[in-house]
């Protein structure tokens, strides 16, 4: 493993081979992808970082937005030699892998999106705007708990105790100053992004799970639909954070995609 700082960003690279670029969700971290590292490692050099705001990266500057985002991860690819890759983005992180696959096209080998937003309804988004205005409020950890219950499934949360304590301490742990401000961009900056998806022409996986109530499978299916020759996969009877919940149900559709696209099958 290697690992270091591009002034703002804090990073790792693990394995070797083609590379992936993985982009973590809103108030998680790098660490948030060690389910999926012992999958991919032993086919691709596979870079990790904590978006600004989030982990051991700088806060952002101004007022963040998802082109703020995709320019932090192009500063990271350049400075690690990084032409192209493969970006995998999670929640957040699939709506920032996105603006770079409409901005950027001639950085990405593939995309994979995982469970995240596309298009939300009115009703929607005034429910994110809601927990935005809680924490503003009261901090990171105003809806905690609420969040756990969208994020696993009952039975998991009764079971993995430590899993679940991991989780709450990521999002608890974050800046109540920066949190909303990047929240916001959870909630608003899907709208964005409805129009061009037509236009990415690089392989593509978009992934939700049957039961993530806020990156709904009808949200996965409309994504996949306008992307040409997309690929799609829904997991039954798992909710937002399956990458932690149930690892091999995620790594085999994400490695097998992958593996494809770099022309590793």
């Amino acid at each position: 493993m290697s690992a270091g700082g591009v002034g703002e960003t804090a990073w790792e690279r693990h394995g070797s081979g083609p590379p992936v670029v993985l982009i973590h969700g809103f108030g998680l971290n790098r660490a948030m992808w060690q389910w999926q590292l012992p999958a991919l490692t032993p086919h691709f050099s596979v870079l990790t970082y904590d978006l600004l705001g989030h982990g051991e990266s700088a806060p952002p500057a101004g007022t963040p937005d998802l082109a703020m985002f995709a320019r932090q991860l192009l500063r990271l690819m350049d400075r690690c030699g990084v032409e192209r890759a493969a970006i995998v983005g999670f929640s957040l992180g699939g709506m920032i892998a996105r603006r770079v696959a409409l901005d950027h096209a001639d950085r990405l080998s593939a995309l994979a999106i995982l469970n995240s937003p596309h298009d939300r309804s009115l009703a929607e988004r005034e429910a994110v705007r809601t927990r935005v205005r809680q924490t503003e409020a009261h901090g990171p950890a105003a809806n905690v708990e609420p969040a756990l219950v969208r994020w696993f499934s009952p039975a998991f949360r009764a079971a993995a105790l430590e899993t679940i304590a991991l989780v709450r301490a990521w999002i608890a742990g974050n800046d109540p100053a920066v949190y909303p401000r990047i929240y916001r961009v959870l909630a608003e900056g899907d709208a964005e992004l409805v129009q061009g998806l037509e236009r990415i022409a690089c392989p593509t996986l978009v992934m939700t799970g049957e039961d993530d109530p806020g990156n709904t499978p009808a949200m996965a299916r409309a994504m996949a639909g306008l992307i040409p020759g997309a690929r799609l996969a829904i997991l039954p009877g798992l909710r937002h954070m399956a990458l932690a919940e149930a690892p091999e149900a995620v790594n085999a559709p994400l490695c097998a995609f992958l593996r494809g696209a770099l022309g590793q099958a």
